[in-house]
C-alpha cells in the first residue's frame, strides 16, 4: 500500500471500510457481538487517532507558522512583498467569492442528515484516552505570530533554526505517522458510517460537495487569468494553454514542489522573464493554496449543513481571513492545508470530532485537484509580478 499514491489508499480506506460497515447487514449480522465488535474495534483507533491528532495540532501551527513568518520576515524585498500580497489577496478573496456561492447553492443541495447521525454513538469506542493539547490553537496561533516576527527580526539565526528543527520533527510525524494512517482513520470512519444506516446520505453529500469545489476550482483557474490579462493589458487567456501541462504534472503527484521543475517551464513559455519565474514558482508552490482554500471554505459549509449548523458570514469572514495565513506557512505534504487548518475549524467553527473525520476525508479526496489549482493560479501571479517588474526597471515587453 504504501507505494500506491495516498489517493488511491483514500479510496481504498473507503471502499473497504463501506463494505465492512454493509458486511453486517448484507449477512444478517448487524446485531451479532462479532460485528459490533469490528465496528468498535475501528472506532477505537478512530477516537486515538483523533486524540494524537488534536494533540498535535497546536504543534504543527507553531512549527510551521514560526518558521514561515520568521522566513517571510527576512525576504521584504519589493517582488517578494508583492508576490506575498497577491497571493494572501487571492487566497482570501477566493475563501469570500467561495462562500457567498456556497451560501446561494449548498442549502438546496445538501439537507440535514436527520436523527443527528453525525454525533451517533451506536458503535462507541472500547476505550478512549484524554491527551490534552500543550496550548489551544489560537495561543498557538499568537505565539506564533510573536515569535515569527520577533525572530524575523533577529540578527542571529539560532533561534530560528531549533525552530526549524522543531518543523523536521513534525513535518517526520506528519510524513510518517498521520499521513499514513489517514485511510485506515477513513476506513473505520466509513465502516461505522455504514453500519449506522447513514452511508448514502453522507455520500450524496460528498458527491455534491467535491463536485462543486471542483468547478470553482476550474472558476477559480480562469478567473485569475482574466485578472493577469486585465492587469497586464494583454490577452493571456490563450497563456492557459500553456500552462496545462503543470496542472496534469500537479494532479498526478499531489505535490507543489514536485511539478516545480514543470511549472517553470511553464511560465518560460508564458514568456515570464527567467528571474521573475525563477523567484515566483518556487515561493508560490509554498504560499498560495487556493484551491485548499475552496475546498475548505465550501467542505466546512457543507458539514455544517448536514449536521443542522447554519453557516453565517459573521463565524465564516475570521475564519477566512485567518485561513489565508495558515494556507501561507501550510507544511508542503499531501493533507497539509487541512491538517493546518482543522484548528481553526474547529475552534472557529466548532466542528465537532465526527465533522472533524468529514472534513479531512473530503479534503484528501480533493487534494490533487485543489494541488493542481494551487500550481495553475501560480503561472497567474508570475504574470502579474512579471509586469510590475518591467514596470519598475522600466522594461517594455
Amino acid at each position: 500500500m504504501k507505494q500506491l499514491g495516498l489517493l488511491i489508499r483514500l479510496i481504498a480506506g473507503i471502499i473497504a471500510g463501506t463494505v465492512i460497515g454493509l458486511a453486517g447487514g448484507w449477512l444478517g449480522l448487524a446485531d451479532s457481538a462479532g460485528f459490533i465488535a469490528i465496528i468498535r474495534a475501528f472506532a477505537t483507533f478512530t477516537s486515538l487517532f483523533s486524540t494524537f491528532l488534536s494533540f498535535m495540532i497546536p504543534l504543527i501551527i507553531i512549527a510551521f507558522v514560526t518558521v514561515g513568518m520568521a522566513e517571510l520576515g527576512k525576504k521584504a524585498n519589493r517582488l517578494f512583498l508583492l508576490t506575498l500580497a497577491l497571493a494572501y489577496g487571492t487566497t482570501v478573496l477566493s475563501g469570500f467569492i467561495t462562500f457567498f456561492i456556497g451560501r446561494a447553492a449548498l442549502p438546496t443541495l445538501i439537507q440535514p442528515i436527520t436523527g443527528d447521525v453525525l454525533e451517533s454513538n451506536a458503535f462507541a469506542p472500547f476505550f478512549t484516552i484524554e491527551i490534552d493539547p500543550v496550548f489551544g490553537v489560537m495561543t498557538a496561533l499568537v505565539l506564533s505570530f510573536v515569535l515569527g516576527i520577533g525572530m524575523a527580526n533577529l540578527h542571529g539565526n539560532a533561534m530560528l533554526n531549533v525552530f526549524r528543527d522543531l518543523q523536521k520533527i513534525v513535518s517526520g510525524v506528519l510524513a510518517r505517522i498521520i499521513i499514513p494512517l489517514i485511510p485506515i482513520h477513513i476506513a473505520g470512519l466509513f465502516a461505522g458510517i455504514a453500519a449506522e444506516g447513514r452511508l448514502f446520505a453522507t455520500i450524496r453529500m460528498f458527491a455534491s460537495l467535491f463536485f462543486i469545489i471542483l468547478a470553482l476550482q476550474l472558476l477559480y483557474i480562469f478567473s485569475q487569468f482574466v485578472l493577469a490579462s486585465a492587469v497586464c493589458r494583454k490577452n493571456h487567456i490563450k497563456s492557459m494553454k500553456n500552462v496545462i501541462p503543470a496542472y496534469f504534472t500537479a494532479l498526478g503527484t499531489q505535490s507543489s514542489a514536485s511539478t516545480i521543475p514543470i511549472a517553470l517551464g511553464c511560465a518560460y513559455n508564458n514568456h515570464v522573464s527567467r528571474d521573475v519565474a525563477d523567484f515566483v514558482v518556487p515561493l508560490c508552490a509554498t504560499i498560495n493554496l487556493n484551491g485548499d482554500t475552496i475546498c475548505l471554505t465550501l467542505g466546512s459549509m457543507g458539514i455544517m449543513l448536514a449536521s443542522g449548523i447554519e453557516p453565517t458570514f459573521a463565524a465564516f469572514a475570521p475564519f477566512i481571513m485567518m485561513l489565508g495565513v495558515t494556507m501561507v506557512a501550510a507544511p508542503g505534504v499531501p493533507g497539509g492545508g487541512v491538517m493546518s487548518a482543522l484548528g481553526l475549524i474547529t475552534s472557529m467553527l466548532g466542528f465537532t470530532e465526527p465533522m472533524q473525520q468529514l472534513i479531512i476525508a473530503l479534503h484528501f479526496s480533493q487534494d490533487s485537484f485543489g494541488t493542481a489549482t494551487n500550481v495553475t493560479g501560480d503561472q497567474a501571479i508570475a504574470l502579474i509580478v512579471d509586469k510590475f517588474d518591467n514596470a519598475g526597471s522600466g522594461h517594455i515587453r
